[in-house]
């Protein structure tokens, strides 16, 4: 295995899907990574229909940009005017060439990964239809010095089991602190530690179906006021 840096983390592979060795957890479904964001992510935030002028996303784990693709794909397909706005804090990152293999395994979105491809690696890509900002670091330092407040997070860390640092109620407060009231958070992971700490900050949440073999997933809700 070739050496990596502190702030990278070495991967393992399982035919086209890359597997954390630093948490020993896949980057996404083994079954169908991209119909799960689709589920998780996008339904669970009530998207495309939510999309509007200037609407943003923020992510706990950028992972392969997988979310990003789908989300992107979701936003130029809906007609929507102006750029998708996407902010993700990552401790992690993977490599640009580990990005562009993963990504290899979802044909339905080769077109958007090849805009995408020369970019990898940037703090800061503007192309038609999107502005990402990609935040290195732990998020439970990043999350409270950004500036911005989100519509929609996506909540992708690694299993709470595996990486709980993630899914802390104090993060979760930062969350929810850094969400647009009326605003919408959703995961994967139904454990109750997340679900609770989720509610403590202040979200309305509820369990619903999860993708494939997962029974449940979460969604969250800032009351509008």
């Amino acid at each position: 295995m070739k050496p990596v840096s502190e702030n990278s983390t070495p991967l393992d592979w399982r035919d086209d899907v890359p597997v954390s060795t630093r948490f020993d957890d896949p980057y996404f479904s083994l079954e169908n990574g991209l119909e799960e964001t689709r589920h998780v992510f996008l339904s669970g935030n009530d998207l495309p229909d939510r999309f509007r002028f200037g609407f943003h996303v923020a992510e706990l784990g950028f992972g392969t940009g997988l979310n990003l693709l789908a989300a992107l794909q979701a936003w130029r397909d809906s007609g929507q005017e102006g750029n998708l706005r996407y902010t993700s804090f990552e401790a992690f990152p993977i490599t640009p060439d580990e990005m562009r293999r993963a990504q290899g395994a979802f044909p339905a979105l080769s077109g958007l990964a090849a805009d995408l491809a020369p970019h990898w690696g940037a703090e800061y890509i503007t192309l038609p239809g999107l502005e990402f900002h990609l935040v290195t670091g732990d998020a439970r330092t990043t999350l409270p010095g950004w500036d911005g407040r989100a519509d929609a997070w996506f909540l992708d860390g690694f299993s709470p089991a595996r990486n709980p640092e993630l899914w802390e109620e104090p993060l979760m407060e930062q969350v929810f602190a850094h969400t647009t009231p009326g605003g919408t958070a959703a995961t994967y992971t139904a454990a109750g530690f997340v679900r609770r700490g989720l509610q403590s900050a202040g979200f309305e949440v509820t369990r619903i179906p999860g993708y494939g073999r997962k029974r449940h997933m979460t969604r969250a809700v800032k009351p509008a006021s």
